[in-house]
């Protein structure tokens, strides 16, 4: 049957045209709106996001889905020097040797969007005294390198003066894939060296769970693994005052232990999206995005720097 029959059926012949170009209209939306499998590989801290993200991004446009490979954030530089995907999400700048991978495989460099904000928070269990560490106090108590400043190693609870707190720390941290591991030597070690007698886990909610389970235990995680059964710890700056990892402090930058988070695209220059990448990048950098960003225990873009994104990469200026 003609597809068209219905609509030009008796019609006077301006009122076939019209239906007509109505017609086509529809046929030509369904031919614009962009279709395809999006393949994402790198971080497990923003694992949840992008799902979340991949998930808004399927109700928007059922003719994308998204698959993450949530293998931590050092698998997203080796996978887009590979060309196994083009999309990898860091909870860490690249390094200087993987952006450098990249271009020497690739001819040019990656191209880097930062999408959201994060911070490390330092915690304990969640009936432990303990409130707030100094910078080269958590250096001490983490590294054996103490490049922070700390005059001795702290093996000990009793070393900190906390009440009624005696015994071993038990220190739990994140395994060398993760960009929470990088990122905390780098911030919180002054780029030292971790203690031997580190326990590393291969996600973030196993360390919330030693913490949870152990009143001697110390660890890091993101905002975003934050538990009742924790606390998070204030960071003293030199003069006595106390940072908290809250929103609005990493936001201003002014939580010793924040960082971006990264959505890192291998995009030739001069070259536009694809349809699919454009969709994704177009919903992450608009406030139904930032709003997912929120919800999902991290810290939204301010509106500032989300425009700055947008045009970095040619997204239109207004909202979707």
């Amino acid at each position: 049957m003609n597809p068209f029959g219905k609509a030009l059926g008796r019609r006077r012949p301006w009122q076939c045209c019209l239906a007509l170009l109505l017609v086509c209209a529809m046929y030509q939306a369904q031919a614009d709106e962009p279709v395809g499998t999006l393949g994402v590989v790198g971080s497990d801290t923003m694992a949840g996001l992008m799902l979340r993200w991949g998930e808004q991004l399927s109700e928007r446009h059922p003719g994308i889905r998204l698959q993450l490979q949530a293998s931590g954030s050092a698998s997203a530089p080796t996978a887009l020097a590979a060309g196994t995907t083009r999309l990898g999400p860091m909870s860490r700048a690249m390094s200087e040797s993987e952006r450098h991978a990249f271009q020497e495989r690739h001819g040019y460099p990656v191209q880097e969007v930062e999408v959201a904000r994060d911070a490390l928070a330092v915690i304990v269990h969640r009936h432990h005294a303990l409130e707030s560490l100094r910078l080269d106090e958590i250096d001490a108590i983490f590294s054996t390198t103490r490049r922070c400043g700390g005059g001795e190693a702290i093996l000990r609870w009793e070393q900190l003066g906390v009440a009624g707190r005696a015994g071993r720390i038990e220190l739990n941290g994140r395994n060398p894939a993760s960009g929470s591991f990088g990122l905390f030597r780098q911030q919180a070690l002054c780029g030292g060296s971790y203690s031997p007698r580190l326990n590393e886990h291969p996600g973030s909610a196993a360390v919330v769970a030693a913490v949870t389970e152990s009143r001697e235990a110390i660890g890091y995680v993101g905002l975003n693994h934050l538990t009742p059964g924790v606390k998070a710890l204030a960071i003293e700056d030199g003069e006595g005052r106390r940072h908290v990892p809250a929103a609005e402090p990493v936001r201003q930058g002014e939580y010793p232990l924040g960082r971006a988070l990264f959505l890192y695209v291998n995009l030739p220059p001069g070259e536009a999206l694809s349809g699919p990448e454009r969709a994704l990048l177009d919903l992450i950098l608009s406030p139904q995005g930032q709003r997912t960003v929120s919800e999902m225990g991290f810290v939204a873009l301010s509106e500032e720097h989300l425009a700055a994104q947008r045009e970095l990469l040619g997204l239109d200026p207004t909202w979707p």
